[in-house]
């Protein structure tokens, strides 16, 4: 025989969830199961399916108890977890995650749940210069889909590797763990910190670098009357290692017969592939194979040592734009147009 529940008094609260849901209907009750964790839906289906046959004058009391708790003051209590169940449903994943980094702030976000949210080229870009160890530890503290794209960036060898200490890891200690958050934090999370809100002289160089020749160089020479720092600042960003892709045709074979060849290597292991391509195409073969094998044999560099490498590079080929042996087209140019500094 169906139990039967037509004691209020003895509900219990998770029995009162059942019943409002049940009263509900299937048209309603399953709005509310989106905005709840697998386990309350768990909870909530068992007491739901053990109610059995409950009597109208107890739905009727609680509904009058949900109405009057509702029109408390005090009567419903918003956290931070029913928060985010509610915006990853009314808002795209990128979008409700900033609302939530700005509400929780960075002491409420543990380092482990920052890193899940960087892009798997940056992490890829940053985490090749580290030890395969230390590499092994965070790709098993972040979810299989983003060590796996993470993984699929390294270079071949390198990836092994890692794959190779992955399967070895035994149980990490909270000491390592915490040391590897802290090097990486330092390291990286700082860096992404700094990087996340452009810097305004940034922005303002990709300006500068969009004017012709002639526009650029009379408003950086107004602005180092006015605010010498800022002018100095805007030149240093207007040309990065990754502008060279800008070079006009022949440039950066020019500045690869002039370069310090010792620092080529060692500048492309934090380089795109496409500028590496790019570099390798304005070599003979078997210059492109001897360099490619020579970025391989380095293994894991530091990150100061690679931008140490690029900004060598860079003062040769300001040095060459200086003397208008190579050019930098500017943005929507041909060869054919107007080349500027």
């Amino acid at each position: 025989m169906a139990r039967t529940t037509d004691n209020y008094r003895d509900l219990t609260g998770i029995q009162k969830a059942a019943i409002l849901m049940l009263a509900l209907g299937e048209e309603v009750a399953p709005k509310l199961f989106a905005h709840m964790s697998d386990d309350e839906i768990k909870e909530l289906s068992l007491a739901m399916a053990a109610l059995g046959s409950v009597n109208a004058a107890v739905i009727e009391r609680l509904i009058v108890e949900f109405s009057e708790m509702l029109t408390a003051t005090g009567a419903l209590a918003g956290t931070f977890d029913t928060t985010e169940r509610f915006l990853s449903k009314v808002l795209d994943k990128r979008r409700a995650g900033e609302i939530l980094d700005e509400i929780r702030g960075p002491v409420g976000r543990t380092f482990w749940e920052k890193l899940a949210n960087v892009n798997e080229g940056l992490l890829a870009n940053f985490l090749r210069n580290e030890y395969p160890q230390t590499v092994a530890v965070v790709l098993t503290r972040i979810s299989a889909t983003q060590a796996a794209k993470t993984l699929a960036l390294f270079p071949e060898p390198y990836a092994l590797e890692v794959i190779m200490r992955m399967l070895r890891l035994e149980s990490v200690s909270k000491e390592v763990l915490e040391d590897v958050e802290r090097t990486l934090r330092q390291e990286f999370m700082s860096t992404m910190g700094k990087t996340t809100r452009r810097d305004n002289h940034e922005a303002m160089s990709d300006i500068f670098n969009s004017f012709d020749r002639r526009t650029s160089a009379k408003f950086l020479s107004n602005l180092e009357e006015r605010n010498a720092e800022s002018a100095v600042r805007i030149r240093e960003l207007m040309f990065k290692f990754e502008d060279l892709l800008k070079l006009a045709p022949g440039g950066v074979q020019t500045l690869m017969q002039s370069v310090d060849k010792s620092a080529i290597a060692l500048a492309l292991k934090g380089a795109s592939q496409e500028l590496s391509d790019t570099i390798m195409t304005c070599m003979s073969a078997r210059a492109g194979k001897m360099l490619k094998e020579e970025i391989e044999a380095l293994g894991p560099v530091r990150s100061r040592d690679v931008a140490e490498a690029q900004n060598r590079i860079l003062a040769t080929a300001k040095a060459l734009i200086d003397q208008e042996k190579i050019f930098i087209l500017r943005a929507g140019a041909s060869a054919d147009d107007d080349l500027i500094y």
